[in-house]
């Protein structure tokens, strides 16, 4: 009789709980839906906590805050940003290099939780294979929409970023933004796994170039304790940050150092024997289950 298939995460939920097996999936959920409402309370009831949209907002008459990558294209665009937007972007860009530029992909865009859908029913269908794009491939997508915005003197890429356009469309009616979004759901269900995020979204792209320099990393202090049962790379949406910190490639450090790393914490849920834990990436050299110690370069 052939083995039953092994349930991502089933280790961890058996170990620790089902709460626990989940707690940063849960927290960032909360984050995205939260974040969506402070912006919807306005229109919806006449709350104005924050004004404005993901681009730029306005928290309390007082907080500004910049999208990065809009203030590349109004920069690229030849336009004037105001000196508020200029205020914002230095907000943002300290926050990010706290706790990692990536951590915009999985805690606060609201395109997210479609992609992780999408990638949740390709496995439930046992959808396999597609097509191949370098990881690159989004790096060249944000060269090219900030040269569109050069040439064009327009934030031409806003008008079909999905991020932006289903901020739009929550705030005024979906209209188009439909079609869009419903584009990247079928693009990551049949096409290729974390398609537009993993390898197309010049957002993340924007994001991830501060993301080097971030405080807060998934570190592993357990890294011996793996048993290979890769429910870590099941469920992580750059699977290709993990390897060289757990399998100790070339020598690295057990601490997740590569710029697309997301923090988005599901490495820590899924993992029954405890390797991955937050932490910063000045920790202490700390001793491993075998009692090696392991030292992080400062």
């Amino acid at each position: 009789m052939s083995a039953l298939p092994h349930k991502v995460g089933a280790e961890a939920i058996a170990a620790k709980g089902w709460l626990v097996a989940h707690q940063w999936l849960i927290l960032r959920r909360a984050s995205q839906l939260c974040i969506l409402l402070l912006f919807l309370v306005g229109p919806w009831f006449g709350w104005w906590i924050v004004k404005g949209n993901l681009n730029y907002s306005y928290t309390l008459d007082v907080l500004p805050l910049t999208d990065l990558y809009l203030l590349a294209q109004m920069l690229a665009a030849g336009q004037t940003p105001e000196q508020l937007a200029w205020i914002g972007a230095a907000i943002v860009i300290i926050f990010y290099l706290l706790v990692g530029g990536r951590a915009y992909c999985s805690w606060v865009c609201p395109v997210n939780p479609v992609a992780d859908f999408a990638n949740w029913l390709r496995t439930r269908l046992g959808i396999k294979g597609g097509a191949h794009l370098s990881r690159q491939t989004r790096y060249w997508i944000l060269g090219m929409t900030l040269a569109v915005a050069a040439v064009t003197g327009t934030l031409a890429w806003e008008m079909v970023n999905p991020v932006s356009m289903l901020h739009r469309g929550l705030f005024f009616g979906i209209g188009f933004a439909w079609a869009v979004i419903l584009a990247v759901f079928l693009f990551d269900l049949f096409v290729m796994r974390q398609g537009w995020c993993g390898h197309l979204c010049p957002v993340g792209a924007c994001y991830s170039l501060i993301g080097k320099f971030s405080l807060l990393r998934v570190r592993l202090p357990a890294r011996e304790a793996c048993n290979d049962c890769m429910d870590c790379f099941a469920v992580c949406p750059e699977q290709q940050v993990i390897r060289p910190a757990l399998k100790a490639i070339n020598g690295a450090a057990p601490v997740i150092l590569d710029v697309n790393c997301t923090n988005c914490g599901r490495c820590i849920d899924v993992c029954s024997k405890d390797v991955f834990r937050f932490g910063t990436r000045f920790d202490a050299p700390f001793r491993g289950v075998s009692g090696t110690v392991s030292h992080v370069p400062k």
